[in-house]
Protein backbone atom coordinates (compact mmCIF):
# COMPACT_ATOMS: atom_id res chain seq x y z
CA UNK A 1 0.00 0.00 0.00
CA UNK A 2 2.87 2.30 0.40
CA UNK A 3 3.13 2.81 -3.17
CA UNK A 4 -0.53 3.65 -3.64
CA UNK A 5 -0.82 7.52 -4.88
CA UNK A 6 -2.76 10.09 -6.86
CA UNK A 7 -2.51 12.96 -8.06
CA UNK A 8 -5.83 15.53 -8.31
CA UNK A 9 -5.01 17.79 -10.44
CA UNK A 10 -7.44 20.64 -12.62
CA UNK A 11 -7.59 23.06 -16.20
CA UNK A 12 -6.85 25.96 -13.91
CA UNK A 13 -6.25 27.43 -10.59
CA UNK A 14 -9.99 27.57 -8.95
CA UNK A 15 -10.93 24.76 -9.95
CA UNK A 16 -11.18 23.77 -6.13
CA UNK A 17 -8.35 21.19 -5.77
CA UNK A 18 -7.38 21.59 -2.14
CA UNK A 19 -11.40 21.20 -1.62
CA UNK A 20 -11.01 18.07 -3.25
CA UNK A 21 -7.78 16.87 -1.60
CA UNK A 22 -8.88 18.12 2.07
CA UNK A 23 -12.56 16.23 1.53
CA UNK A 24 -10.49 13.11 0.22
CA UNK A 25 -8.15 13.16 2.49
CA UNK A 26 -10.54 13.22 5.29
CA UNK A 27 -13.03 10.74 4.21
CA UNK A 28 -9.98 8.26 4.36
CA UNK A 29 -8.57 9.12 7.67
CA UNK A 30 -12.14 8.32 8.82
CA UNK A 31 -11.37 4.95 7.01
CA UNK A 32 -8.56 4.06 8.64
CA UNK A 33 -6.61 4.25 5.20
CA UNK A 34 -3.52 6.44 7.63
CA UNK A 35 -3.64 9.17 4.03
CA UNK A 36 -0.45 11.28 3.47
CA UNK A 37 -0.25 13.90 1.80
CA UNK A 38 2.07 16.44 -1.12
CA UNK A 39 1.66 19.30 -2.69
CA UNK A 40 3.40 20.06 -6.37
CA UNK A 41 4.86 22.79 -6.69
CA UNK A 42 5.95 26.11 -4.54
CA UNK A 43 3.26 26.48 -2.46
CA UNK A 44 3.13 26.87 1.68
CA UNK A 45 -0.87 27.40 1.94
CA UNK A 46 -2.17 24.56 0.32
CA UNK A 47 -0.01 22.08 2.69
CA UNK A 48 -1.39 23.83 5.50
CA UNK A 49 -4.65 22.77 4.93
CA UNK A 50 -3.45 19.13 4.35
CA UNK A 51 -1.34 19.43 7.58
CA UNK A 52 -5.01 20.35 9.33
CA UNK A 53 -6.66 17.26 7.82
CA UNK A 54 -4.28 14.83 8.97
CA UNK A 55 -2.23 16.22 12.07
CA UNK A 56 1.33 15.91 10.23
CA UNK A 57 3.17 17.65 7.54
CA UNK A 58 2.84 18.02 3.80
CA UNK A 59 5.78 17.86 0.98
CA UNK A 60 6.50 19.90 -1.53
CA UNK A 61 7.47 17.70 -4.92
CA UNK A 62 9.08 20.80 -7.16
CA UNK A 63 10.93 20.00 -10.26
CA UNK A 64 12.01 23.16 -10.83
CA UNK A 65 13.54 23.71 -7.27
CA UNK A 66 15.14 20.05 -7.50
CA UNK A 67 15.62 16.87 -9.89
CA UNK A 68 13.28 13.96 -10.84
CA UNK A 69 15.57 11.69 -8.33
CA UNK A 70 14.68 14.03 -5.36
CA UNK A 71 11.04 14.43 -6.05
CA UNK A 72 10.74 10.62 -6.26
CA UNK A 73 12.76 10.27 -2.95
CA UNK A 74 10.65 12.70 -1.32
CA UNK A 75 7.85 11.25 -2.48
CA UNK A 76 9.14 7.86 -1.12
CA UNK A 77 9.58 9.30 2.16
CA UNK A 78 5.85 10.58 2.59
CA UNK A 79 4.50 7.84 1.19
CA UNK A 80 6.52 4.85 2.99
CA UNK A 81 3.69 4.44 5.81
CA UNK A 82 0.66 5.78 4.31
CA UNK A 83 -2.44 3.49 3.06
CA UNK A 84 -2.46 6.24 0.27
CA UNK A 85 -0.80 9.32 -0.24
CA UNK A 86 -2.72 12.16 -1.68
CA UNK A 87 -1.13 14.23 -4.37
CA UNK A 88 -2.20 18.12 -5.16
CA UNK A 89 -1.86 20.05 -8.00
CA UNK A 90 -0.52 23.77 -8.41
CA UNK A 91 -2.59 25.69 -11.17
CA UNK A 92 -3.74 24.10 -14.51
CA UNK A 93 -1.79 20.39 -15.37
CA UNK A 94 0.28 21.74 -17.67
CA UNK A 95 1.24 24.92 -16.39
CA UNK A 96 4.74 25.18 -15.58
CA UNK A 97 7.41 28.00 -15.47
CA UNK A 98 7.65 30.22 -18.97
CA UNK A 99 5.01 28.81 -20.78
CA UNK A 100 6.45 25.31 -20.56
CA UNK A 101 5.31 22.29 -18.72
CA UNK A 102 8.57 22.42 -16.71
CA UNK A 103 7.70 22.74 -13.15
CA UNK A 104 4.16 21.09 -13.79
CA UNK A 105 1.49 19.08 -12.08
CA UNK A 106 1.95 16.95 -15.40
CA UNK A 107 5.52 17.10 -14.90
CA UNK A 108 5.54 15.44 -11.35
CA UNK A 109 2.71 13.15 -12.37
CA UNK A 110 5.23 11.65 -14.99
CA UNK A 111 8.37 11.64 -12.87
CA UNK A 112 6.20 10.12 -10.35
CA UNK A 113 4.21 7.67 -12.64
CA UNK A 114 1.44 8.72 -10.52
CA UNK A 115 -2.32 8.56 -11.68
CA UNK A 116 -4.21 11.75 -12.25
CA UNK A 117 -7.30 12.60 -11.76
CA UNK A 118 -9.03 16.25 -12.88
CA UNK A 119 -11.06 18.45 -10.83
CA UNK A 120 -13.44 19.97 -12.69
CA UNK A 121 -15.70 22.92 -11.55
CA UNK A 122 -19.19 21.96 -13.19
CA UNK A 123 -20.81 24.80 -12.92
CA UNK A 124 -22.47 26.19 -15.66
CA UNK A 125 -20.70 23.38 -17.74
CA UNK A 126 -22.97 21.50 -20.23
CA UNK A 127 -21.33 19.20 -23.11
CA UNK A 128 -18.11 21.22 -24.14
CA UNK A 129 -16.58 20.13 -20.93
CA UNK A 130 -16.06 16.77 -22.61
CA UNK A 131 -14.65 18.37 -25.00
CA UNK A 132 -12.41 19.85 -22.77
CA UNK A 133 -11.65 16.86 -20.99
CA UNK A 134 -10.49 15.42 -24.34
CA UNK A 135 -8.17 18.16 -25.22
CA UNK A 136 -6.48 17.46 -21.72
CA UNK A 137 -6.07 13.68 -21.81
CA UNK A 138 -4.73 14.26 -25.45
CA UNK A 139 -2.31 17.20 -24.88
CA UNK A 140 0.26 14.99 -24.16
CA UNK A 141 1.18 10.82 -24.07
CA UNK A 142 0.60 9.62 -22.08
CA UNK A 143 -1.32 12.30 -20.03
CA UNK A 144 -1.54 9.95 -17.13
CA UNK A 145 -5.48 11.18 -16.75
CA UNK A 146 -7.14 8.27 -15.10
CA UNK A 147 -10.99 9.67 -13.54
CA UNK A 148 -12.76 12.78 -13.35
CA UNK A 149 -14.17 14.59 -10.46
CA UNK A 150 -16.82 17.53 -10.41
CA UNK A 151 -16.69 20.44 -8.20
CA UNK A 152 -19.50 22.46 -7.20
CA UNK A 153 -21.67 20.31 -8.62
CA UNK A 154 -25.37 19.70 -7.95
CA UNK A 155 -27.04 16.43 -8.03
CA UNK A 156 -29.36 17.49 -10.83
CA UNK A 157 -26.07 18.63 -13.15
CA UNK A 158 -23.88 15.36 -11.87
CA UNK A 159 -26.57 12.94 -13.22
CA UNK A 160 -26.64 14.58 -17.02
CA UNK A 161 -22.77 15.30 -16.99
CA UNK A 162 -21.43 11.53 -15.69
CA UNK A 163 -22.97 9.95 -18.53
CA UNK A 164 -21.92 12.61 -21.06
CA UNK A 165 -18.61 13.12 -20.00
CA UNK A 166 -17.95 9.17 -19.65
CA UNK A 167 -19.13 8.34 -22.91
CA UNK A 168 -16.80 11.46 -24.87
CA UNK A 169 -14.41 10.96 -23.18
CA UNK A 170 -13.96 7.54 -21.91
CA UNK A 171 -12.90 8.29 -19.05
CA UNK A 172 -15.02 7.52 -15.46
CA UNK A 173 -16.12 10.04 -13.62
CA UNK A 174 -15.00 9.62 -10.05
CA UNK A 175 -18.30 11.47 -8.34
CA UNK A 176 -18.18 14.63 -6.88
CA UNK A 177 -19.01 17.30 -4.41
CA UNK A 178 -22.42 19.40 -4.62
CA UNK A 179 -22.12 23.47 -3.07
CA UNK A 180 -20.87 23.90 0.37
CA UNK A 181 -20.92 27.77 1.33
CA UNK A 182 -20.17 26.47 5.06
CA UNK A 183 -17.14 24.44 4.04
CA UNK A 184 -15.91 26.69 0.79
CA UNK A 185 -12.16 28.05 1.02
CA UNK A 186 -11.52 31.57 1.10
CA UNK A 187 -9.24 33.21 -0.62
CA UNK A 188 -6.53 36.43 -0.51
CA UNK A 189 -3.60 38.08 -2.69
CA UNK A 190 -1.16 35.12 -1.71
CA UNK A 191 -3.69 32.40 -2.09
CA UNK A 192 -5.96 30.65 0.69
CA UNK A 193 -6.55 32.08 3.79
CA UNK A 194 -4.84 29.75 6.54
CA UNK A 195 -6.63 27.51 8.19
CA UNK A 196 -6.25 28.67 11.79
CA UNK A 197 -7.86 32.06 10.49
CA UNK A 198 -10.88 30.45 9.71
CA UNK A 199 -13.48 29.63 12.33
CA UNK A 200 -15.42 26.58 12.32
CA UNK A 201 -12.51 24.87 10.36
CA UNK A 202 -12.32 21.53 12.00
CA UNK A 203 -16.10 20.94 11.83
CA UNK A 204 -15.86 22.03 7.62
CA UNK A 205 -13.50 19.02 7.05
CA UNK A 206 -15.69 16.91 8.92
CA UNK A 207 -19.11 17.97 6.52
CA UNK A 208 -16.54 18.11 3.63
CA UNK A 209 -15.36 14.05 4.41
CA UNK A 210 -18.81 13.04 5.37
CA UNK A 211 -20.17 14.43 1.90
CA UNK A 212 -17.43 12.98 0.00
CA UNK A 213 -17.87 9.38 1.37
CA UNK A 214 -21.76 9.76 0.21
CA UNK A 215 -20.96 11.14 -3.39
CA UNK A 216 -17.67 10.00 -4.06
CA UNK A 217 -16.44 6.80 -5.36
CA UNK A 218 -13.65 5.83 -3.03
CA UNK A 219 -13.47 2.32 -3.71
CA UNK A 220 -12.76 3.19 -7.67
CA UNK A 221 -10.27 6.33 -6.75
CA UNK A 222 -8.53 3.50 -4.35
CA UNK A 223 -8.07 1.41 -7.38
CA UNK A 224 -6.80 4.03 -9.65
CA UNK A 225 -3.91 5.05 -7.06
CA UNK A 226 -3.38 1.77 -6.26
CA UNK A 227 -2.36 0.94 -10.03
CA UNK A 228 0.56 3.12 -9.50
CA UNK A 229 3.94 1.33 -9.60
CA UNK A 230 6.81 0.91 -7.37
CA UNK A 231 8.25 4.22 -6.69
CA UNK A 232 11.66 1.98 -6.11
CA UNK A 233 13.91 4.45 -4.76
CA UNK A 234 15.56 5.33 -1.02
CA UNK A 235 13.56 7.93 1.37
CA UNK A 236 14.91 11.31 0.70
CA UNK A 237 15.53 11.95 4.71
CA UNK A 238 17.47 9.51 6.60
CA UNK A 239 15.31 7.47 9.31
CA UNK A 240 18.22 7.09 11.40
CA UNK A 241 19.14 8.63 14.82
CA UNK A 242 19.27 12.55 14.30
CA UNK A 243 22.77 13.50 15.14
CA UNK A 244 23.54 15.39 18.26
CA UNK A 245 22.52 18.86 18.17
CA UNK A 246 25.44 21.47 17.55
CA UNK A 247 24.14 24.84 17.39
CA UNK A 248 20.77 26.32 18.31
CA UNK A 249 18.92 27.94 15.67
CA UNK A 250 16.19 30.65 15.86
CA UNK A 251 13.46 29.99 13.77
CA UNK A 252 10.32 32.89 13.94
CA UNK A 253 6.86 31.18 13.50
CA UNK A 254 3.53 32.68 14.18
CA UNK A 255 0.92 34.19 12.41
CA UNK A 256 3.53 36.76 10.67
CA UNK A 257 5.77 34.17 9.60
CA UNK A 258 4.49 30.71 8.75
CA UNK A 259 6.05 30.50 5.17
CA UNK A 260 8.64 27.04 6.05
CA UNK A 261 9.35 24.17 4.14
CA UNK A 262 8.85 20.97 6.29
CA UNK A 263 11.91 19.94 3.88
CA UNK A 264 14.22 23.05 4.89
CA UNK A 265 13.52 22.34 8.85
CA UNK A 266 14.54 18.85 8.24
CA UNK A 267 17.29 19.06 6.56
CA UNK A 268 18.33 21.29 9.37
CA UNK A 269 18.34 18.94 11.70
CA UNK A 270 20.10 16.28 9.87
CA UNK A 271 22.73 18.84 9.90
CA UNK A 272 22.83 19.40 13.68
CA UNK A 273 20.65 21.77 14.14
CA UNK A 274 18.31 22.60 17.24
CA UNK A 275 15.59 24.32 15.80
CA UNK A 276 14.35 27.09 18.47
CA UNK A 277 11.08 28.54 17.68
CA UNK A 278 10.01 31.84 18.48
CA UNK A 279 7.30 34.64 17.69
CA UNK A 280 8.30 38.34 16.75
CA UNK A 281 4.56 38.54 17.18
CA UNK A 282 4.62 37.36 21.25
CA UNK A 283 7.90 36.89 22.44
CA UNK A 284 10.04 39.54 24.06
CA UNK A 285 13.45 38.77 22.72
CA UNK A 286 15.26 35.43 20.72
CA UNK A 287 15.90 32.23 22.20
CA UNK A 288 18.56 32.62 24.80
CA UNK A 289 22.16 31.63 23.15
CA UNK A 290 20.64 31.14 19.62
CA UNK A 291 23.68 30.93 16.95
CA UNK A 292 21.63 31.48 13.94
CA UNK A 293 18.59 33.30 12.92
CA UNK A 294 16.20 32.57 10.54
CA UNK A 295 12.86 34.44 8.83
CA UNK A 296 11.12 33.15 6.69
CA UNK A 297 7.82 33.88 4.62
CA UNK A 298 4.71 34.80 5.86
CA UNK A 299 1.94 38.38 5.78
CA UNK A 300 4.05 40.53 8.48
CA UNK A 301 2.15 43.47 6.11
CA UNK A 302 -1.10 41.99 7.62
CA UNK A 303 0.52 42.64 11.98
CA UNK A 304 2.89 45.45 10.90
CA UNK A 305 1.43 47.33 13.84
CA UNK A 306 1.83 44.35 15.86
CA UNK A 307 5.37 43.43 14.93
CA UNK A 308 6.73 47.42 15.24
CA UNK A 309 4.45 47.58 18.95
CA UNK A 310 6.40 44.55 19.94
CA UNK A 311 9.91 46.93 20.21
CA UNK A 312 11.62 44.43 22.69
CA UNK A 313 11.96 41.87 19.91
CA UNK A 314 13.10 44.42 17.11
CA UNK A 315 15.67 45.57 19.86
CA UNK A 316 16.81 42.19 19.88
CA UNK A 317 16.75 41.23 16.52
CA UNK A 318 18.82 44.45 15.55
CA UNK A 319 21.50 44.03 17.80
CA UNK A 320 21.25 40.08 16.70
CA UNK A 321 22.31 40.82 13.53
CA UNK A 322 24.43 43.81 13.99
CA UNK A 323 26.48 41.46 15.91
CA UNK A 324 26.97 39.45 13.24
CA UNK A 325 24.61 36.66 14.08
CA UNK A 326 23.87 34.44 10.75
CA UNK A 327 20.83 35.09 9.42
CA UNK A 328 18.85 34.07 6.32
CA UNK A 329 15.81 36.43 5.79
CA UNK A 330 13.00 35.34 3.05
CA UNK A 331 10.58 37.76 1.58
CA UNK A 332 8.06 38.55 4.46
CA UNK A 333 11.31 38.01 6.93
CA UNK A 334 13.21 40.67 4.51
CA UNK A 335 10.44 43.22 4.89
CA UNK A 336 10.93 42.41 9.08
CA UNK A 337 14.40 43.78 8.54
CA UNK A 338 13.97 46.92 6.79
CA UNK A 339 13.34 50.41 8.40
CA UNK A 340 9.53 50.29 7.87
CA UNK A 341 6.43 48.21 6.60
CA UNK A 342 3.34 49.67 5.01
CA UNK A 343 0.34 47.73 6.13
CA UNK A 344 -2.40 46.25 3.51
CA UNK A 345 -4.74 49.89 5.43
CA UNK A 346 -1.82 52.24 3.63
CA UNK A 347 -0.31 53.14 7.30
CA UNK A 348 3.29 52.56 8.03
CA UNK A 349 4.94 51.08 10.82
CA UNK A 350 8.85 51.03 12.27
CA UNK A 351 10.67 47.57 11.47
CA UNK A 352 13.92 46.52 12.62
CA UNK A 353 15.80 48.98 11.14
CA UNK A 354 19.31 46.91 9.80
CA UNK A 355 18.41 47.55 6.43
CA UNK A 356 17.65 50.69 4.32
CA UNK A 357 14.21 50.33 2.90
CA UNK A 358 10.65 50.95 3.41
CA UNK A 359 8.02 48.36 2.00
CA UNK A 360 5.05 49.15 0.13
CA UNK A 361 2.06 47.51 -1.17
CA UNK A 362 2.41 48.03 -4.89
CA UNK A 363 0.83 44.83 -6.67
CA UNK A 364 2.31 41.37 -7.54
CA UNK A 365 6.11 41.37 -8.68
CA UNK A 366 8.17 38.87 -10.17
CA UNK A 367 6.04 36.38 -9.51
CA UNK A 368 6.92 32.58 -10.36
CA UNK A 369 10.42 30.45 -10.05
CA UNK A 370 13.95 31.96 -10.90
CA UNK A 371 18.02 31.25 -10.50
CA UNK A 372 19.53 33.16 -7.79
CA UNK A 373 23.35 33.82 -8.59
CA UNK A 374 25.15 35.73 -5.99
CA UNK A 375 27.28 38.69 -6.68
CA UNK A 376 28.77 38.86 -3.03
CA UNK A 377 29.99 36.11 -0.63
CA UNK A 378 27.48 35.64 2.27
CA UNK A 379 27.68 32.55 4.66
CA UNK A 380 25.05 30.38 2.42
CA UNK A 381 26.65 31.79 -1.50
CA UNK A 382 30.03 32.52 -2.57
CA UNK A 383 30.22 35.23 -5.70
CA UNK A 384 29.13 33.33 -9.02
CA UNK A 385 27.32 30.29 -7.17
CA UNK A 386 23.71 30.38 -8.04
CA UNK A 387 20.50 27.84 -6.89
CA UNK A 388 16.72 27.63 -7.77
CA UNK A 389 14.52 30.01 -6.03
CA UNK A 390 10.69 31.24 -6.73
CA UNK A 391 9.59 34.58 -5.59
CA UNK A 392 5.95 35.94 -5.23
CA UNK A 393 5.36 39.31 -3.13
CA UNK A 394 3.03 42.21 -3.36
CA UNK A 395 4.96 44.41 -1.61
CA UNK A 396 8.28 46.02 -2.84
CA UNK A 397 10.64 48.65 -1.98
CA UNK A 398 12.80 51.17 -3.97
CA UNK A 399 15.90 50.04 -1.81
CA UNK A 400 15.60 46.78 -2.96
CA UNK A 401 19.51 45.62 -3.14
CA UNK A 402 22.13 44.98 -5.46
CA UNK A 403 23.85 41.92 -4.14
CA UNK A 404 22.10 39.23 -6.05
CA UNK A 405 21.11 38.53 -9.64
CA UNK A 406 17.81 37.07 -10.54
CA UNK A 407 16.99 35.00 -14.02
CA UNK A 408 13.65 34.39 -14.69
CA UNK A 409 13.35 31.37 -17.33
CA UNK A 410 12.03 33.37 -19.98
CA UNK A 411 15.45 35.48 -19.61
CA UNK A 412 14.41 38.65 -17.60
CA UNK A 413 16.94 39.58 -14.80
CA UNK A 414 16.88 42.34 -12.24
CA UNK A 415 19.29 42.66 -9.21
CA UNK A 416 17.83 42.26 -5.51
CA UNK A 417 18.50 41.47 -2.06
CA UNK A 418 21.86 42.06 0.36
CA UNK A 419 24.43 39.49 0.82
CA UNK A 420 27.06 39.79 3.93
CA UNK A 421 29.38 37.96 5.82
CA UNK A 422 26.30 36.73 7.89
CA UNK A 423 23.61 38.05 6.23
CA UNK A 424 21.49 36.79 3.58
CA UNK A 425 18.23 38.69 2.66
CA UNK A 426 16.05 38.83 -0.49
CA UNK A 427 12.18 38.40 -1.71
CA UNK A 428 13.57 35.00 -2.69
CA UNK A 429 12.21 32.17 -1.10
CA UNK A 430 14.59 28.93 -0.60
CA UNK A 431 14.14 25.04 -1.24
CA UNK A 432 17.25 23.45 1.10
CA UNK A 433 16.59 20.49 -1.29
CA UNK A 434 17.62 22.05 -4.83
CA UNK A 435 21.03 22.28 -2.80
CA UNK A 436 21.47 20.19 0.46
CA UNK A 437 24.82 21.78 1.07
CA UNK A 438 22.79 24.94 2.03
CA UNK A 439 21.51 23.25 5.20
CA UNK A 440 25.30 22.67 6.13
CA UNK A 441 26.35 26.06 4.68
CA UNK A 442 24.54 28.15 7.60
CA UNK A 443 25.04 25.37 10.44
CA UNK A 444 28.57 25.50 10.14
CA UNK A 445 27.85 29.28 10.11
CA UNK A 446 26.06 29.39 13.32
CA UNK A 447 28.88 26.90 15.04
CA UNK A 448 31.61 29.73 14.28
CA UNK A 449 29.49 32.32 16.01
CA UNK A 450 29.64 29.60 19.53
CA UNK A 451 33.40 29.67 18.78
CA UNK A 452 33.37 33.45 18.33
CA UNK A 453 31.81 33.25 21.82
CA UNK A 454 28.49 35.66 20.05
CA UNK A 455 26.13 36.65 22.79
CA UNK A 456 22.79 37.79 21.92
CA UNK A 457 21.64 38.55 25.39
CA UNK A 458 20.57 42.54 26.14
Amino acid sequence: MANARLLLTAMESGAGKTTAVCALLQAWKARGLSPASCKCGPDYIDPMFHRAVLGVPSLNLDLYLSSEETVRRLLAFQAQHAGVTVLEGAMGYYDGAAMTEAGSAYAGARATRTPAVLVLRAKGEALSLAAKVRGFSTFRSPSFIKALFLNDCTPAAYARLKPALEKETGLPVAGYLPPMPASAFESRYLGLVPPKERPAFSEALEALGAQCAKTVDLPLLLQIAESAPPLSVPPFFDQAERPPARVRLAVARDEAFCFLYDENLRLLRQSGAQLCFFSPLYDEALPADCQGLYLGGGWPELHARALSENGSMRASVARAVRAGLPTLAECGGYLYLLDSLQDASGACFPMVGVLPGESRRVGLRRFGYARLEAQMDSFLLSKGEHIPVHCFHYWDTPQRGEDFLLEKPDGRTWRCGFARKNLFASFAHLYFPAAPGLSDAFVSACARVKCAGLSTSP
